[in-house]
């Protein structure tokens, strides 16, 4: 594994961890009980580290097909992951039921809620399979940030108020779109991508 994909994949952690610890905050306000939390963090990290391994197979094949234009579009579903965290008037009402029902969902609504919320994850990974990242170590990095992030959430959810949570996603989508433009700019100046 090259630095330069170390770097990168560490630049992404950190909108992802924001993302997993908004989360399991909200579930923790949603009513998630104690005793729940492991059982709840380890069924987030199945899902937030699942989805890369989905979305780097898928994306190295996209990767192959595309050739040079796999930076670019690596770039691009970064950014789109970016937006769709920056963009207003999500629908608060409808995204608070849904966590309510993750946190006593079980079974196949488990498995529909958690691929519902781990969307993100699968775009990140097509980027990471786009940019040839060595699949094991982003699966490593992306499950050990996701339990990590989900626990602290759970520990501090009942302590952030609504906008700071705001703020956090704000923040991460914004990362994510900073992290798009410079793999542009990386690949426009001629770096291998």
């Amino acid at each position: 594994m090259s630095l330069y994909h170390l770097v990168l994949l560490l630049a992404l952690l950190v909108p992802l961890a924001l993302d997993t610890f908004l989360l399991s905050a909200a579930l923790e306000l949603a009513g998630l009980p104690k005793e729940q939390r492991v059982r709840t963090g380890l069924t987030l990290v199945a899902f937030e580290a699942g989805m890369p391994i989905v979305g780097v197979l898928g994306g190295r094949g996209v990767g192959a097909f595309l050739g040079s234009l796999a930076g670019y579009t690596a770039a691009a579903v970064i950014g789109l992951a970016g937006v769709l965290l920056l963009r207003p008037g999500k629908d608060d009402k409808r995204e608070h039921e849904r966590l309510k029902l993750l946190t006593h969902a079980r079974g196949l609504a488990a498995i529909d809620l958690g691929i519902s919320i781990s969307v993100d994850e699968l775009a990140l990974g097509v980027s990471l399979g786009l940019l040839q990242v060595p699949l094991l170590v982003a699966v490593i990095f992306v499950g050990v940030q996701s339990f990590a992030a989900a626990q602290l959430g759970f520990w501090l959810g009942g302590r952030l108020n609504e906008q700071l949570r705001e703020g956090a996603e704000q923040v991460a989508g914004a990362a994510l779109v900073a992290i798009a433009i410079a793999l542009i700019v990386f690949k426009v100046t001629g770096h291998q991508l």
